[in-house]
């Protein structure tokens, strides 16, 4: 290498480990680590890694319903094996409506995001948790979310994935239809 070359690498070698070691504690490759949620279920508990940088609308509506307890006592109410399960939906507090649960104008909080946040980063894996919506616009999406059982590449750009079951899969693939999610919080230590 020439002098000028050498130089250039050697204080990129430098550089380098020093902007890694100033990253904040739960940075990762993508960005700032989001909050994590704690999902209980009547089968047990999972937790979801949130991607507030990728999907910064949706997470911030997801976090308002948990805080608002929105998610309490709701039902699974789509459960397909080796592909989806699917909650939020409030009128799954009602066994009578049975027949409308995930459908119509009465089957979100009432506030749709208004945004569609496709990411090119977390895509449709097995453990992905993404916002439903009926129809073609993905802005009319609300409080409906799902987890991914497996991959489905068919579903990236579609979608918005916000976040990433990272604890408790095995929970998650027990799940069945009419199950009762007991509550969501906000784990404790992750700034929110």
């Amino acid at each position: 290498m020439q002098g000028s070359a050498l130089r250039r690498y050697v204080l990129g070698l430098l550089i380098v480990p020093a902007v890694v070691a100033l990253a904040p504690p739960g940075a990762t490759a993508q960005g700032k680590a989001g909050p994590v949620l704690v999902v209980e279920t009547v089968k047990g508990t999972f937790e979801i890694q949130t991607f507030p940088e990728e999907a910064p609308k949706t997470v911030e509506h997801i976090l308002a319903l948990v805080k608002k307890n929105f998610y309490r006592g709701l039902r699974f109410h789509r459960v397909e094996k080796n592909f989806v399960v699917q909650v939020g939906d409030p009128q799954t507090r009602d066994r009578t409506k049975e027949e409308n649960w995930g459908k119509g104008s009465a089957s979100g909080s009432g506030t749709p995001i208004g945004v569609a946040e496709f990411s090119k980063l977390h895509l449709h894996k097995k453990g992905a948790v993404g916002i439903a919506y009926a129809g073609g616009d993905a802005t009319k999406a609300d409080s409906q979310f799902y987890v991914m059982l497996r991959n489905a590449p068919a579903l990236d750009g579609k979608y918005t994935v916000w976040g990433q079951v990272i604890s408790g899969m095995d929970v998650v693939e027990k799940l069945e239809f009419g199950d009762v999610l007991k509550n969501i919080t906000v784990k404790a230590g992750t700034g929110n």
